[in-house]
């Protein structure tokens, strides 16, 4: 796959699945600004990728202004700026209805904070600068690729934070398609089912188990690299617009 002339932003790039993407873009001749939250992670992740592919910017996606700064900065980094990918999220797990009490407000707007406003603030900032680029074959001038998950349909108990967030991911993809239409940028969502990330690596045995077997085919966990093997062929395939994408094995999710 050849994609050198991707310069792109990820968010939460250091690690989980923006790191994936990232890997994936660099080995395919592309250039990455990682934005993430974690510095020390963050230095790493450059440090494997190689100083002349791969920027850090300490990013908190919710910030307006710092989001907007770091992709400019981004931007010159890189020499140019045509592909934002937002992979940074927060699983903000609870019930409704806990054993403590009624969730706080604060856990529920956290989440949609950095899942769902995080994206938008990522994805306005990238395209205010990709209207400005040199349009290309049928005039794209870039392409954002935002990252829901299974739960935004079937969400678990447990989940309605995050299921809501991710939601209003899928929720803006198509709007957004359409009025960017007009300066060449295309949307695209992707949504994992249960992948391999830091976020499971501490699970006892029996439940990972008990995952994996909860997907029809095949019985396993996502691996990073099929995310970012989706990025790239939405990257490449320039008719895939507005739409969200379910890679997931084939699982639904049960109520819990």
């Amino acid at each position: 796959m050849h994609l050198n002339h991707v310069r792109a932003v990820v968010t939460g790039g250091a690690s989980g699945l923006g790191f994936a993407v990232a890997k994936f873009l660099v080995a395919n001749g592309g250039k990455v600004a990682l934005f993430d939250v974690n510095a020390e992670r963050g230095a790493a992740a450059v440090a494997e990728l190689g100083a002349s592919n791969a920027q850090f910017f300490r990013t908190d996606v919710s910030d307006e202004a710092g989001v907007a700064a770091n992709v400019q900065a981004a931007k010159d980094a890189l020499g140019g700026l045509n592909a934002a990918i937002n992979c940074a999220g927060i699983l903000g797990a609870g019930r409704v209805l806990g054993k403590e009490g009624a969730m706080p407000l604060s856990t529920f707007a956290t989440t949609v904070m950095v899942n769902l406003v995080g994206s938008f603030n990522v994805a306005k900032a990238a395209a205010a600068l990709m209207q400005g680029n040199e349009p290309g074959e049928d005039g794209e001038r870039g392409v954002i690729i935002n990252t829901a998950s299974v739960a935004a349909y079937e969400g678990q108990i447990g989940q309605a934070a995050y299921a809501a967030s991710k939601g209003g991911v899928v929720g803006m993809t198509l709007p957004m398609a359409r009025e960017f239409a007009r300066i060449g940028v295309r949307v695209m969502t992707i949504a994992p089912g249960v992948f391999h990330t830091p976020m499971v690596d501490g699970m006892p045995e029996a439940v990972y188990q008990s995952l994996c077997a909860q997907v029809p085919y095949p019985s396993r966990l996502g691996k990073p690299e099929e995310f970012a093997e989706t990025v790239g062929f939405i990257l490449q395939t320039r008719y895939l617009n507005g739409e969200t994408i379910r890679i997931d094995g084939a699982i639904r999710m049960q109520p819990k």
